[in-house]
């Protein structure tokens, strides 16, 4: 079965927006892990607009009977800051992203030429001395495989934003195939996949019936307005569901 690994940073940018301390991140995490989530998600940028350094000392410590079987999985990009981050919290997953510092979100995947592979390479080697699993983000081509395997990380998570407006726009069917396809890739050269980005209870159904196993799924913007619907259990409920439909093969 997938996992559901549940991205806090909306709650805490939500947070962020007076100087109350609500809503709670804390009870947030507590809250995904009792309805059913299989770990979480935070992506502590520069800027702190979101999920703070604090945050991720104060979750990992929450989740700590929790762990190894309830995984927590840090993403960012991969300097000198994250990279103390993880050493110190030793999360079970590190995803690397090629945001620049001032992006709003991650819109695009590792090329992987000589510039990028400068810094992924002496990443990887760090991340793996903590005992990290890496996961590099990268877009829906089969063709970046192989370059994820020469550089050694552990698998991939695909970029579903372009699929997830697809979709919007009624016309998913191409961009579903092509991140179907890079999962089977990843998948025959022994690779993690993991999926994440815009995925919502609408279109994660058709691409979980079109895609090989996966690993996991990270979602956070989607579910937190689903659950001001719904509310945040029902909604990490009803993502859980999704995931595990059985129409997944």
């Amino acid at each position: 079965m997938p996992r559901l690994s549940v991205n806090l940073n909306k709650i805490a940018l939500l947070r962020n927006s007076r100087r109350t301390g609500v809503p709670d991140v804390m009870r947030f995490g507590r809250i995904a892990h009792n309805a059913g989530a299989d770990g979480l998600t935070m992506h502590p940028r520069p800027d702190e607009r979101h999920i703070r350094r604090s945050d991720v000392f104060e979750l990992a410590e929450l989740m700590r009977p929790w762990r190894p079987g309830f995984e927590l999985n840090i993403e960012g990009y991969p300097d000198a800051r994250l990279l103390d981050l993880v050493r110190q919290v030793k999360p079970e997953q590190c995803t690397l992203v090629p945001d620049a510092p001032g992006v709003l979100t991650s819109e695009e995947g590792w090329k992987l030429g000589p510039d990028q592979r400068a810094v992924v390479l002496p990443a990887l080697a760090a991340l793996k001395q903590i005992g990290a699993r890496v996961i590099l983000f990268v877009d829906p081509d089969p063709g970046i495989v192989e370059h994820v395997h020469d550089v050694g990380a552990d698998g991939i998570e695909i970029y579903t934003g372009g699929y997830a407006a697809a979709f919007r726009d009624r016309a998913p069917e191409a961009l579903c195939r092509a991140c179907a396809a890079t999962a089977q890739r990843a998948g025959e050269m022994g690779l993690v996949v993991n999926i994440g980005h815009d995925l919502n209870l609408d279109n994660l159904p058709p691409l979980v019936a079109a895609m090989p196993d996966f690993a996991e799924a990270s979602i956070g913007h989607e579910l937190t307005t689903d659950a001001l619907v719904m509310g945040f259990a029902a909604a990490v409920r009803a993502y859980r569901a999704a995931l595990n439909s059985s129409s997944h093969r």
